[in-house]
């Protein structure tokens, strides 16, 4: 009798103590996770960053109800080397994908195989090429025949859905994609939209006047530059309903509430300092995440938070052990608002772009090879191939660049913008004080009045340089550690991993 009683009462307390832990368990469940990423997106090209030229209603009510981020930047200002990073968790220069036309290495690990080998995601791409096969256009070329030969296309082993298509085609794939996902599991899908990228097309409708445009001064005030800016516009929002579509797919399906979504640009806009360069507008992108119960709706952060990020922080989120191999850093802390050590440093890097071979007459539009580390308050750029000049990406033949090349030629553009699109060489140090000069015209490199500041930065970028095995040659950093007594270097700490990452 009494064994029954104690098998009676321990039952019970089980059954209550499963009662009790249940919301626990519920709450602890991965979420599904949407991916969004636009193309040659520039922060501040939201509406909800204050940027009234524009109106993605749709984008900001992704942030209104979660974290937007004003300081997010991409592993590098060009298409390829930016989504290795994202989804690798590395530099591109770690992960071997400086070269615009590699796909991504088979024993590179990519975060969405993660979540499907440990946490039993379906996982899926779709919309405008992922970039990380190799280039689509390479097919019929020897470059595509030799990735052909060796079996270098990975992305169908890596994912159990792979399709491309154009942005209204993306809509129609994610709905393919959630119509197979079986039902006892979370998701990952990444939706890629084509848009804001060249080429411009857009309808008239979506197009802002030239004239009520407000121009940062890195673009001189020419008829030229207010028409193409005004292009570029239009273009993100007509991006904005491709991702309400895509939002109205999700809340139809059921998924609103148990989906992370985050939204992020690639890189920079296909406007001079943008797109291909290591100034803020070629790698500073828009980055929301909207986490429903996690993230605090109309919720921002001023935290430099780099693309090697992204990976580790959506595994965590989703419960999964982040491989050491990834130097990336996770922010599920401070999405939950719970203690964050900021990074003091992120870092971006420039290689070739497209496949363009080299000739004599090359410009940094197709080749460049360069590195940057950027603090809240300081940029440094180093050239390695600053005698070859300057060109914007994918721009080069627009109306905006011909004006400016014929007005330095006329001499009528302001020092500052003469200096940084037509000085050849370009200096080999560029440094920036972003607080005076955001806009990065004004180069301070050798300055006696932030020489020690930038010494730190150098120190900074060879020591992530030396870390990532990067083939390029060490920034000069002035002296030995051994004339450096008393200064701020080689201290021990944390000898593993600097504590700059």
């Amino acid at each position: 009798m009494i064994n029954c009683i104690e098998r009676m009462w321990v039952g019970t307390a089980f059954l209550t103590c499963l009662v009790w832990t249940l919301p626990a368990i519920v709450e602890a469940a991965p979420p599904n996770i949407l991916m969004i990423l636009s193309d040659d997106h520039s922060y501040p090209f939201v509406s909800c960053y204050g940027n009234k030229n524009v109106r993605t209603p749709s984008i900001d009510s992704l942030a209104a109800a979660g974290m937007k981020f004003h300081r997010f930047f991409t592993g590098a200002p060009q298409c390829v080397p930016s989504r290795a990073t994202l989804m690798t968790g590395r530099s591109p220069v770690a992960a071997r994908m400086t070269r615009f036309s590699s796909p991504l290495p088979r024993d590179e690990i990519a975060f969405p195989e993660v979540l499907r080998q440990k946490a039993g995601y379906f996982t899926g791409v779709c919309g405008r090429s992922f970039h990380l096969d190799g280039s689509s256009r390479n097919a019929d070329t020897v470059i595509g025949q030799i990735t052909e030969k060796y079996h270098m296309r990975s992305f169908e082993d890596r994912m159990d859905f792979v399709r491309q298509g154009s942005d209204s085609q993306a809509i129609e794939q994610a709905t393919e994609f959630l119509g197979k996902r079986p039902a006892d599991k979370p998701f990952f899908l990444w939706v890629n939209f084509s848009d804001p990228h060249h080429v411009w097309n857009a309808p008239q409708a979506d197009r802002p006047g030239p004239e009520s445009l407000q121009l940062p001064a890195h673009w001189p005030d020419l008829p030229g530059v207010r028409e193409q800016v005004a292009d570029y516009m239009a273009e993100i929002n007509r991006l904005d309903r491709s991702v309400q579509a895509l939002l109205e797919l999700l809340k139809a399906r059921g998924f609103e509430q148990n989906t992370l979504v985050v939204f992020a640009g690639d890189n920079g806009a296909a406007l001079p300092h943008g797109k291909g360069s290591l100034y803020d507008p070629g790698c500073n992108v828009p980055f929301i995440i909207r986490w429903p119960g996690v993230v605090a709706a109309g919720s921002e952060s001023r935290a430099l938070v780099s693309g090697e990020d992204l990976g580790p922080t959506l595994l965590a989120a989703a419960g999964v052990e982040i491989p050491s191999r990834m130097t990336g850093t996770s922010i599920v802390p401070l999405l939950k608002n719970d203690a964050h050590t900021p990074r003091q440093y992120v870092f971006t890097e420039r290689g070739p772009h497209g496949t363009t071979p080299v000739s004599v007459n090359i410009r940094n539009a197709s080749y460049d090879l360069s590195r940057a580390v950027r603090s809240e308050k300081y940029k440094l750029i180093y050239n390695c191939t600053p005698w070859i000049p300057y060109a914007p990406v994918d721009s080069a033949g627009g109306q905006a660049w011909q004006e400016m090349v014929a007005a330095n030629a006329l001499g009528k553009l302001v020092p500052g913008v003469s200096a940084t699109y037509f000085t050849t060489p370009r200096p080999v140090y560029e440094f920036y004080d972003l607080d005076a000069d955001p806009s990065e015209l004004n180069n301070l490199s050798g300055q006696s009045a932030v020489a020690d500041i930038e010494r730190q930065m150098r120190i900074a970028l060879m020591e992530k340089m030396i870390l990532d095995f990067d083939y390029l040659p060490l920034p000069d950093v002035g002296d030995s550690v051994a004339t450096q007594k008393g200064k701020n270097f080689g201290k021990g700490k944390n000898k593993k991993k600097s504590p700059a990452f």
